[in-house]
């Protein structure tokens, strides 16, 4: 049963080949002509988020309902871009974690050429920022063996995000954590090659991703919903 159900949820080529049609066509006259077959190619992915939210939840507890909620709208807000073309010409949805007590993030990105699993914290508060560079410059230890851990450099290398060049404000610049500190976000990556993705074995490599995440996100969560005492705020 449980193969009947990768093969269900393997993503077809033509999903990617969609994609790239679109790329070329980015107008709303061609996705209007051409609006049965994107449904019926989003129908693959939304299988796919289904699938992957069900495997989430036996190791999460995942406030995203459906795999379809979990899914981005196909149309590019143009508002207050200069690039004008109207569809995103990628596949994409994120997880939600249940209650404030979880805290991170979890996101898929299927595009031909560049496709990743990714999670974390793209734009936290300054309050929650604060209180994060406050825990590594009091004992960087914890989040160094998380980040050091054979697990974690396998999936993800390194930790990534958008970085600061000077020392954030009220920090020790020869701080022993000062390449923490530096950290604007904190982001777990991990790309995927167009034949990984269209592999039956996609499913569980892409839960694989996610599930690797959790020491990181344990260990966030904790940090972001105790104070220093360790009792729960």
């Amino acid at each position: 049963m449980k193969n009947d159900i990768k093969i269900s949820v393997r993503i077809p080529k033509s999903s990617l080949d969609f994609l790239s049609l679109l790329k070329k066509h980015n107008n709303r006259d061609w996705f209007n002509e051409h609006k049965d077959q994107f449904l019926k190619e989003q129908h693959y992915i939304e299988q796919f988020a289904n699938a992957l939210l069900e495997e989430l939840n036996t190791h999460d507890v995942i406030e995203t309902v459906s795999g379809k909620k979990s899914l981005h709208r196909i149309y590019r807000d143009t508002r207050f871009s200069k690039e004008k073309t109207p569809y995103k010409t990628n596949w994409s949805g994120s997880f939600r974690r249940a209650t404030k007590y979880r805290r991170g993030g979890y996101y898929f990105h299927i595009e031909s050429g560049n496709s990743f699993i990714a999670g974390g914290f793209w734009n936290p508060n300054p309050d929650d920022l604060k209180r994060i560079r406050d825990d590594f410059e009091f004992d960087s230890k914890p989040i160094r063996t998380i980040l050091k851990s054979k697990n974690f450099q396998t999936t993800f290398g390194t930790l990534q995000g958008e970085q600061l060049k000077t020392t954030p404000k009220g920090f020790d610049p020869n701080s022993e954590a000062i390449d923490l500190l530096r950290y604007k976000q904190f982001l777990l990556i991990r790309q995927f090659s167009d034949k990984e993705v269209l592999s039956e074995n996609f499913i569980d490599d892409a839960h694989l991703t996610f599930k690797n995440m959790r020491p990181f996100f344990d260990y966030m969560s904790e940090v972001l919903t105790t104070d220093i005492n360790g009792i729960v705020i």
